[in-house]
């Protein structure tokens, strides 16, 4: 009968530790600092302590200690000096990973610590690693023309080393950076070049979610909702298959419907949200989409702003879909106005109001965006109060004719003029 290899000190304590993590937090923090104080004797007590590191980091991850996370990042530096350099870089992103969305500005600052160490270090791979990283995070607190700059310093730097992937990521932080600040000629190139880099070589699957994500979005805000809705679909499916509980599978899942409601096809969002690979997301956020879709589909102005109210945070808070819905709630007033009006040719203005639910002030100025657009004739009488409505003006044919005639005698004219001024 075999013997079982006898397992080592520290192996035996990273088990105490991880039985300790939910009952009692406090040992099991001591436990991995222990097995991270002491010096690793072999490749298997150095394996031990860097599961020890990340566990404990998780470990300040699940009790929100974003401080003694960020110590915790700043202490492992001693640690990191014993490993591969490869290696450093993942364990230092993996523990930054770990970070709160509200300890953002902590994250930020941790990041720019350990770029200035890894400059100080000559640790190349880890700068820029962590540049990346913190373009990343820029990008996620709405710094668009400071993570614009640095991917600047990027690309310069790393188009002159043979790492297609790096490369391809870069570009992507660029584009979604100008897009951000509605740069599109700049977002567009910047991901026809990330796109162009990442067909030379093996594109990891994350990152080419990432990219049909960027290529939804720029060919939504393009009006090609059936491009964008394609490549959001590609994206959607991407995310879903390395996590389906991933936010940015949901995030796809929403371009999508939302394409399909700036299509005007409202009927095909309720069998988009009966797909399988849509179960895991169901809650507020598609219960928000579909109610958008049902207001649409009843050209209801009311049910749309009610909509918008009730879902504040699921379609407010997102840049995109609060664009591309303000324009259909425009696109809708504009409809229920001209259903209102194209019975009459003179009507009051309170009582336009009245009928679509709007201030008169917002609907003086629609009606007379929408007269200026010349979507329909007409002028607003200030004085009465009403709206004046015309039929379409019928372009008489002699108009044109009299004045290509006239043109055509004017050109005779000049002629004849030169050459009596030539004669002379």
């Amino acid at each position: 009968m075999a013997i079982p290899p006898e397992q080592s000190s520290s192996a035996s304590q990273l088990d105490a530790a991880s039985s300790a993590a939910s009952s009692d937090p406090a040992k099991a923090e001591q436990i991995y600092r222990d097995i991270l104080s002491k010096k690793a004797a072999d490749e298997d007590e150095l394996r031990d302590q860097e599961t020890a590191l990340v566990k404990l980091g998780a470990l300040y991850r699940d009790h929100n200690k974003a401080k003694d996370l960020a110590q915790l990042v700043t202490d492992s530096r001693t640690f990191m000096s014993q490993i591969a350099k490869a290696k450093t870089a993942k364990l230092i992103r993996t523990l930054i990973d770990y970070f709160p969305p509200s300890s953002r500005e902590l994250q930020m600052q941790v990041t720019n610590d350990n770029i200035a160490w890894a400059r100080e270090e000559k640790r190349v791979f880890l700068r820029q690693s962590l540049e990346i990283k913190l373009v990343g995070l820029q990008l996620d607190s709405e710094q668009y023309r400071t993570a614009l700059t640095m991917t600047e310093n990027l690309l310069k730097e790393l188009k002159q080393l043979d790492d297609k992937i790096i490369l391809t990521e870069v570009y992507l932080l660029e584009s979604r950076a100008a897009h951000a600040i509605q740069n599109l000629p700049r977002a567009k190139t910047a991901l026809a070049s990330a796109r162009t880099t990442a067909n030379s070589i093996y594109c990891p699957p994350l990152l080419q979610a990432q990219l049909d994500l960027q290529s939804g979005a720029i060919n939504a805000d393009d009006k090609d909702y059936k491009t964008g809705y394609s490549y959001f679909f590609e994206s959607f499916e991407g995310f879903s298959q390395i996590d389906e509980k991933d936010q940015r599978a949901l995030r796809s899942l929403k371009y999508m419907l939302l394409c399909k409601i700036m299509m005007g096809l409202p009927d095909d969002v309720p069998p988009l949200l009966l797909l399988k690979s849509a179960a895991p997301h169901a809650g507020k956020d598609l219960d928000a989409m579909r109610a958008t879709a049902k207001a649409l589909k009843e050209r209801s102005l009311e049910e749309f702003k009610v909509a918008l109210r009730d879902y504040q945070e699921q379609l407010q808070q997102d840049p995109l879909i609060r664009s591309h819905l303000s324009h259909l709630y425009d696109t809708l007033l504009e409809q229920n106005l001209i259903r209102v009006i194209e019975p009459y040719s003179a009507v009051e203005l309170s009582w336009i109001a009245q009928e679509v639910g709007q201030s008169l002030q917002v609907v003086e100025e629609k009606l007379s965006q929408m007269i200026l657009d010349q979507v329909f004739y007409g002028v607003l009488n200030e004085s009465a109060g009403t709206l004046e409505v015309y039929e379409e003006p019928v372009e008489d044919p002699m108009y044109n004719t009299a004045l290509d005639t006239l043109k055509q005698v004017g050109d005779v004219v000049k002629s004849l003029y030169d050459k009596a001024t030539g004669g002379a």
